[in-house]
């Protein structure tokens, strides 16, 4: 990364780049340990203009009600393969159980 990203942007990418296989984090949890709770949607932006530059793990970044939030059905249907390929269980179409399946993360300390 160069110098002109913020520590908040390079912050997201590194924890979206270390999301485990089989795991998912929300947008919001993102941009909580990167030190900004507020800034969401940021995150999904950060998410849309990066993953090619990146080469971002983007289909393990969820909404906060455990669901897919992209809003093409074949977007949808191609995010939860890539999912479902990595062992993730949905249990409504859309839907995962954040309580089995969010990676559990404090900090990025050691990322």
């Amino acid at each position: 990364m160069n110098c002109i990203t913020s520590d908040f942007t390079q912050d997201v990418i590194k924890i979206i780049k270390n999301i485990p296989s089989g795991k998912v984090l929300t947008y919001g949890r993102i941009a909580k340990l990167s030190g900004n709770p507020q800034a969401a949607r940021q995150v999904s932006w950060l998410l849309h203009s990066s993953t090619k530059k990146y080469n971002l793990p983007w289909h393990r970044v969820i909404n906060s009600q455990g669901k897919i939030s992209m809003k093409s059905i074949d977007d949808r249907e191609y995010q939860k393969h890539l999912l479902e390929k990595e062992g993730i269980v949905f249990r409504d179409n859309y839907k995962i159980d954040l309580k089995k399946f969010l990676w559990e993360i404090d900090s990025i300390e050691h990322l």
